[in-house]
């Protein structure tokens, strides 16, 4: 059986696969050599914000993995990236010289953060938005900064902004598209989301582009400049920082220069398997171009890729078919969430609107001819996001319709109903309802950190935490009145 496992990348992604392969025993231990570019050992990339907020970075720490070696089997070293594969001889070769051969290596080199091509985005004042060093180099500048521009208005730059506002009052967020977070919300959530953020006073720019980062006499971000889509000119905006966080690109140069075969847009191309154009290497994670010909760049279908990895290699064969994208999260304290067939895309699908403008909420729920709940869009106010989305693909409930669900705070949650102990409470890491709320009861009065250490639900990425307090709040009412 091949036995030297090499794991090329130590982030999330890598740490799901690599936690799946320590806990194996007998036949299917391996000898697992990781190789990471950063000098820490992974962290939840996610909670990134909490690091421009002050946090100290190794409260971010996943489980920890001894540098070095441990009686797993496993060796880990950091801050020595793979610079060179030899796929003839099965060897890397990592940038301090290390030569190190494989029977089987795992591509999880995950992605870089997309820069647009525009003068002057090298200027000092000018930041990537990816690692702890980010936020720290982001936080220091924003000490001595006057006015920030975060150049993206999906999930990472508008979590980058709830950060930075804190920081810098004056910060403004651009995004090209025509309305933010417009993956995962319809123009009208996108809009209501949009009057939340300027209350809070930051500034939007949407179907706005940059086309230069201007600069002052000694070379130091001064300012953007702007356009429409189709290029005619913008007002510019001041800003002596500048974040950039709109998308990621794929760290594939690895597998280009040995010759796997790599999808001319980016990413690594796989197979169900998670198997490249070699047999004998997988790639996973955000590096990675899967069958659905998508570049995956959320932590949930990251963790699927490297259980399907994991699987097949302590054999059991199973196969990516994609992977749960729904989220719900408070973006500069407003309630968003986005789940199933958020925007419609079934064909014959119904909406089912409710709109509040004076209160700023919005909730759209797609539904079917014959009543089953496709996803939805919430804004404002999420209640009933995780009974909501236990219903996605079943009947709505006989005792309401889709109008009831609909209704914003405790009706329409009410209407939605219990969550089932057998829906999936945490996707990530396939925790259902019913195994959080055993947790909760464990011993007395619970606790939801207690629950998401012992479950690892919410650990991923972090989605379903609003779900989890919902499931412990149910137990803390018990434990109050019983």
């Amino acid at each position: 059986m091949n036995k030297r496992l090499v794991l090329v990348g130590y982030g999330m992604t890598g740490h799901r696969l690599l936690t799946a392969l320590r806990a194996a025993v007998g036949p299917h231990r391996r000898e697992i050599t990781v190789l990471a570019e950063e000098t820490r050992p992974a962290y939840d990339r996610i909670r990134l914000s909490e690091c421009l907020r002050g946090t100290r970075p190794e409260r971010l720490l996943l489980d920890d993995v001894t540098p070095g070696g441990d009686d797993a089997g496993v060796r880990v070293h950091l801050g020595d990236p793979v610079v060179a594969l030899d796929r003839a001889g099965r060897l890397v070769t990592t940038a301090s010289g290390r030569t190190l051969g494989y029977d089987v290596l795992v591509l999880a080199t995950g992605s870089r953060p997309y820069v647009p091509e525009v003068p002057g985005a090298g200027a000092e004042g000018c930041f990537g938005y990816r690692t702890v060093e980010d936020a720290a180099a982001i936080r220091a500048r924003a000490a001595r900064s006057r006015t920030a521009a975060v150049v993206g208005g999906g999930l990472l730059g508008l979590e980058a902004a709830g950060a930075l506002r804190a920081l810098v009052p004056d910060t403004h967020v651009v995004e090209f598209a025509p309305w933010l977070m417009h993956r995962q919300l319809d123009e009208q959530g996108g809009r209501t989301l949009r009057r939340h953020i300027e209350d809070l006073g930051v500034t939007v720019h949407t179907g706005t582009r940059v086309t230069q980062i201007t600069t002052d006499e000694h070379g130091r971000a001064s300012g953007l400049r702007l356009a429409t889509p189709d290029g005619d000119p913008l007002p510019g905006v001041d800003a002596d920082l500048v974040v950039f966080a709109a998308g990621v690109r794929p760290r594939d140069e690895l597998a280009r220069n040995c010759g796997l075969v790599v999808d001319p847009g980016g990413g690594i191309v796989v197979d169900e398997s998670c198997r490249t154009s070699d047999p004998r290497i997988h790639a996973i994670g955000e590096c990675a171009l899967t069958p659905d010909g998508r570049v995956h760049a959320l932590a949930a279908p990251g963790f699927a890729m490297a259980d399907v990895v994991a699987d097949r290699l302590l054999g059991t064969p199973t196969a990516f078919t994609g992977a749960d994208t729904s989220t719900s999260l408070k973006l500069l304290d407003v309630a968003v969430a986005s789940f199933g067939d958020a925007l419609g895309e079934t064909p014959g699908a119904h909406e089912v609107r409710y709109l509040d403008t004076a209160a700023g909420v919005y909730r759209n729920l797609r539904v079917t001819d014959d009543g089953r709940l496709l996803g939805g869009v919430l804004v404002g106010d999420s209640s009933g996001y995780a009974a909501l989305r236990s219903l996605t693909g079943a009947g709505v409930p006989r005792a309401s319709s889709a109008g009831d669900l609909v209704v914003p705070g405790p009706a329409g949650a009410a209407v939605a109903g219990r969550i089932p102990d057998d829906a999936t409470a945490c996707f990530c890491h396939n925790v259902s309802a019913g195994t959080v709320r055993r947790a909760a009861a464990t011993d007395g009065r619970p606790d939801l950190d207690e629950v998401r250490r012992r479950t690892r639900a919410g650990t991923g990425c972090g989605s379903c935490v609003p779900a989890l307090a919902s499931l412990v709040d149910e137990r803390l009412t018990a434990h109050d009145h019983g």
